[in-house]
């Protein structure tokens, strides 16, 4: 083991866990350790019952994130999120479609082909997640979820070819998988801008990913039950303090499989979105409570991929 661990060194990675837990010195542009991220806001509406909400409770909330994506709204919902996001300045961050079990193969969907994820089937696939990524920086959005390694260094060349804003933000999908410090440094080297962990990474393996990279990592603290439902509010704390620049992130356990979403759940999507802020309320209590002097950024923040109103 003593070569491999060398090697590990000698390429610039951690070599092995870090069960020493060091703490982070890395920071958002603005000097702050942690934002706050709610996914799975589902339309116009759910967006806009998360943001009374939000102003109910008087928290500030950085970024939220759709599963349903960009291409099954349309144009005028897309510049209704985006204008909403623009207002609180707020990240918005729609996920590209169609992907991997959205598509005519059943790979996906058996015990042993999972692993192909939400990644994309064909040249032509690619194509039309590109296209989902031109329309929505078209209608504003400056942020988008990938979960294809492809896909990923594709925005990379779109944006250096003017077919993406240069500030648009690529958030790497949970579903991507990656979860070692080299893995993850590969995603930042082709185009991340922000990294979703797996859910179920120890402290002492996530510190060893914050060694390797610079980008912010996502990382849930409650979890959606086909992620696992792990509900990790007493760690949040330290996983600020080793974790930053670090987004934390509040799904929802028992919460029912709403993707593809649409008209028809959308009163039990207003019901989600409420418990989810409600879930963000106490956790941001737990951070006001162990770990006071944690800064947090505020509104509007520049390297936010906040929407352009068209």
């Amino acid at each position: 083991m003593i070569e491999s661990r060398k090697l590990l060194e000698k390429l610039g990675f951690p070599s092995g866990d870090l069960y020493d837990l060091p703490t982070s010195a890395k920071r958002f542009p603005d000097g702050a350790q942690y934002r706050i991220e709610l996914p799975s806001v589902e339309g116009p509406r759910a967006l806009e019952t998360t943001l009374e909400e939000i102003d109910r409770y008087g928290l500030t909330i950085h970024r939220v994130s759709q599963g349903s994506g960009i291409m099954l709204q349309t144009d005028e919902e897309i510049k209704e999120m985006c204008q909403m996001a623009a207002q609180s300045g707020m990240e918005l961050s729609l996920f590209v479609g169609p992907r991997g079990t959205w598509d005519i193969s059943a790979q996906p969907f058996t015990s042993a082909g999972k692993a192909v994820g939400l990644r994309h089937e064909g040249a032509d696939q690619l194509v039309y997640a590109m296209e989902d990524l031109k329309r929505g920086a078209e209608l504003g959005l400056r942020g988008a979820l990938v979960a294809d390694e492809g896909l990923l260094q594709l925005t990379k060349a779109m944006k250096q070819s003017g077919q993406l804003p240069e500030n648009f933000v690529v958030k790497v999908s949970v579903q991507m998988g990656a979860s070692n410090p080299v893995s993850v440094r590969l995603m930042q080297e082709l185009g991340a801008n922000t990294y979703n962990v797996p859910t179920a990474l120890t402290l002492p393996k996530l510190a060893a990913i914050r060694q390797a990279i610079d980008i912010p990592i996502d990382l849930y603290v409650e979890v959606p039950d086909n992620f696992g439902g792990f509900i990790r509010y007493y760690e949040i704390p330290e996983l600020i303090r080793v974790l930053s620049p670090v987004y934390i992130k509040f799904g929802l356990r028992n919460h029912p499989d709403v993707y593809p979403s649409g008209k028809q759940w959308e009163k039990t999507n207003l019901d989600l979105v409420k418990e989810r802020v409600h879930r963000a309320a106490l956790g941001i209590q737990m951070i006001e409570r162990y770990y006071p002097e944690a800064k947090t950024s505020q509104p509007g923040a520049p390297d936010l991929g906040i929407p352009v109103v068209v």
